[in-house]
């Protein structure tokens, strides 16, 4: 973990899919990650992906990071989830005065999970007060702090408004220890993510600990990474989650086929209908990987030689990250019809990647609207304009 962070987290992810592997039938059980997969991805460095160097994180290229979630989705996808949630969470310390920074990520485990946009908190002197619940925090019980998106009411009981007329978003962090957790993640798919519920009381947050994610005129690292916004890194990651158990998925699939004899056939490889489904779900899975990562690459380009975000990389992320998840389901069932009542059985795992992927396609990043944001803002013709964080 201390060799220099970033130049192996590839090779690292790879090395862990054996245990992990091992892993996954009691992640599924628990509906946690388990403390060996937890320790190996902590002692590795994974989690500090995205952690600016300062703070002895790895600050990793946009393909790097990808590379590594689609290497621990192919193991297993709710490792991958939790993985790729709070990595991305701990860009946050960008926006962080040092210490607090510093107190979140450089003290053991140093884990940052958060959920959904909601509620608003109370300005008081010196920070805020929170009292609310918060539901949809992936990795939350491997976390240490625990984070919370939130508007801000001032005393007088105004809606805080930024200089554009919009609510003021504050995203506030605060020890576990400070919160209740509710176990409410009874789901199909990615069920080892623990993406539980939780709450606070009266908690107050003081203004060190209250960042303005995602605000440009608040970030105090220089990097590309920095630019994107944790959103961008959100989708990208996830979409290269999807890529990571579509190819698991299609190489079970060409295993099984390579061995199985259904009953009162031919070998199911000398089928010439399965060959043409192999062949084409082999195309589309590496077009799709081929189309997001080529996007990364481009954006990543112009963010390293120093030209500002815009709105035509924003859309660029977006479709992409949005495409590749649904292609991505599509091979993942063309692979799991393929396999016949193989799949159904849970001991072979295809069942389990089909609920994984398909639970992926219903989250955020996957939603049908996306391509009508970026319908509408190539009908605009403003490309080039500063982006909104979507």
């Amino acid at each position: 973990m201390n060799r220099h962070p970033g130049v192996d987290l590839v090779e690292r992810a790879r090395a862990l899919a054996p245990l992990i592997v091992r892993e996954a039938d009691e992640i599924e059980r628990t509906r946690r990650l388990t403390p060996a997969v937890t320790s190996a991805l902590i002692e590795n460095g994974l989690y500090r992906a995205l952690l600016p160097k300062r703070f002895g994180g790895a600050e990793a290229a946009l393909e790097t990071f990808m590379q590594m979630q689609e290497e621990i989705a192919k193991a297993d996808a709710s490792t991958a989830w939790c993985l790729g949630q709070c990595s991305v969470c701990a860009m946050t310390a960008a926006y962080l005065d040092p210490d607090a920074a510093n107190e979140i990520f450089n003290v053991a485990p140093g884990i940052l999970a958060w959920g959904a946009i909601k509620h608003e908190v109370q300005a008081v002197p010196g920070g805020y007060k929170a009292n609310a619940r918060w539901d949809f925090a992936s990795g939350m019980r491997q976390a240490s702090w625990l984070g919370a998106h939130v508007g801000v009411v001032e005393a007088d009981g105004a809606p805080r408004r930024k200089a554009d007329g919009s609510p003021e978003i504050r995203t506030i962090l605060f020890p576990i220890g400070s919160a209740a957790l509710h176990d409410v993640w009874d789901v199909i798919g990615l069920r080892g993510t623990g993406t539980d519920s939780y709450s606070v009381d009266n908690l107050f947050i003081p203004d060190k600990f209250a960042a303005l994610r995602d605000e440009p005129e608040a970030r105090r690292e220089d990097g590309p990474l920095y630019k994107l916004s944790t959103n961008m890194v959100f989708s990208m990651g996830f979409a290269a989650t999807s890529v990571g158990v579509a190819r698991a998925t299609l190489d079970a699939a060409i295993d099984l086929a390579r061995a199985k004899t259904p009953q009162a056939q031919k070998t199911m490889r000398e089928n010439n209908a399965v060959q043409g489904v192999i062949g084409r779900a082999e195309a589309q899975l590496r077009a799709t990987r081929a189309y997001l990562y080529s996007t990364a690459a481009e954006v990543w380009r112009d963010l390293s030689q120093g030209m500002a975000l815009t709105e035509a990389h924003r859309i660029a992320l977006r479709i992409a990250a949005t495409w590749t998840i649904h292609q991505s389901a599509a091979v993942v069932d063309t692979a799991y019809h393929m396999a016949g009542a193989t799949a159904v059985f849970s001991a072979n795992k295809f069942e389990r990647r089909f609920r994984d992927m398909h639970a992926i396609a219903q989250q955020i990043q996957g939603r049908d609207s996306h391509y009508e944001d970026v319908g509408k803002v190539i009908l605009s013709g403003d490309l080039d304009a500063s982006p909104t964080a979507r």
